[in-house]
């Protein structure tokens, strides 16, 4: 059941898009957790607050005001309405640790697609790092290889033409 949950129902794109990079962290938002769950956000929060030895400031916290305003102006279409507390933010740990609180079978098999997705993130990260530090050298190579072929290119001052023979100037007039 938890698998056929997790595959058919809540696609490894739709988890992603709902990860977000704060304070240099992967992390997703309550309500967006929430909305995965099937629960709504106030209950997701009040599990979170009656277990709040669970979530360390590492697994899970509150985004500050300008956090929040400014995730909230880089989504145009916001789904958090009028919250009159900043959004939670959970780490891949704390997501892991909401399958403790929240019990039921869809909250598991949804805590398993998004580990996949976690751990998907992760690798493409880490290719992308590889991949970009191939392309710093090949450009540095690259540039250097421009600077040899321009040197080439660049045309020698003409050799100055040199008069053979006796001249007379003004000066000795």
């Amino acid at each position: 059941m938890a698998k056929a949950i997790s595959e058919s129902i809540i696609p490894v794109e739709r988890i992603a898009a709902k990860i977000y990079v704060i304070r240099e962290q992967n992390v997703m938002l309550d309500a967006d957790l929430a909305e995965l769950y099937g629960v709504p956000t106030k209950a997701l929060n009040q599990a979170v607050t009656r277990n709040s030895e669970r979530f360390p400031e590492d697994f899970m916290f509150r985004l500050s005001t300008e956090e929040f305003e400014y995730l909230r102006s880089q989504i145009v279409t916001s789904s958090w309405g009028g919250r009159r507390y900043a959004p939670r933010a959970f780490t891949q740990e704390g997501v892991a640790m909401l399958s403790g609180v929240l019990r039921s079978e869809r909250a598991v098999a949804v805590n398993v697609a998004i580990m996949r997705t976690f751990v998907r993130l992760r690798q493409m990260l880490a290719a992308n790092e590889e991949l970009a530090r191939k392309v710093a050298q090949h450009d540095q190579e690259i540039g250097i290889l421009f600077e040899h072929i321009q040197g080439l290119l660049e045309q020698p001052e003409p050799p100055k033409k040199h008069r053979i023979g006796f001249h007379v100037t003004d000066d000795e007039g």
